[in-house]
């Protein structure tokens, strides 16, 4: 009898090797956001750097993305070890939902510079530049919301040298958050108590 469990325990074990990893349960570390209003969903470790000495962490910027893909597809990437990239938040259109992938005290790949990387967050949005029905009043407002707390944590001004598109990175050939983003409103948002 012991040895047909052996063998029933090896068969669950190689057929969960067959299921892809992206679609494998995973049980959550038990970390918390940084954002109290954050779901923890979790990048996977070889998408992010953890800093030798987090404390030393400086962040002076907040990057600001359109991921060019829906909610859940964007945290799906960042879980992906075969990606190599990751952002801190991800902002859901329809209801402002935010899950943070990153702690803030870690290194996310979102920027494609990696000087910027070191000295910022980064938020992705759920939508499309060209699709301007994903940015609702609802993903503003809570990701106004999102910038202005880590501003505060970090001590970074909310001005637009501060607070950046991605295709203002240094040495970016992305165009998110695009022309159909509008930034005088955001900062707006950022800017309210």
């Amino acid at each position: 009898m012991h040895r047909r469990r052996l063998l029933q325990g090896a068969a669950v074990t190689a057929a969960a090797a067959l299921v892809p990893a992206s679609a494998r349960a995973v049980t959550p570390p038990t970390a918390v956001a940084d954002h109290p209003a954050a779901l923890w969903a979790p990048a996977h470790g070889a998408n992010y750097t953890v800093p030798a000495h987090p404390s030393e962490r400086r962040v002076g910027r907040v990057v600001i993305h359109v991921a060019q893909q829906l909610f859940t597809p964007t945290i799906g990437i960042f879980r992906d070890p075969a990606k190599r990239v990751s952002a801190h938040y991800v902002v859901r259109s329809g209801d402002g939902h935010v899950a943070q992938c990153v702690r803030e005290s870690d290194i996310a790949w979102h920027a494609g510079n990696w000087d910027v990387n070191v000295r910022s967050i980064g938020i992705e949005h759920e939508g499309w530049v060209d699709r301007p029905e994903f940015f609702t009043d609802v993903m503003y407002r809570r990701s106004a919301l999102l910038t202005a707390a880590i501003c505060e944590r970090h001590g970074i001004p909310k001005d637009r040298a501060h607070i950046i598109g991605h295709h203002e990175v240094p040495g970016s050939d992305h165009t998110d958050p695009g022309v159909l983003w509008d930034w005088e409103r955001y900062l707006r948002l950022v800017g309210r108590p």
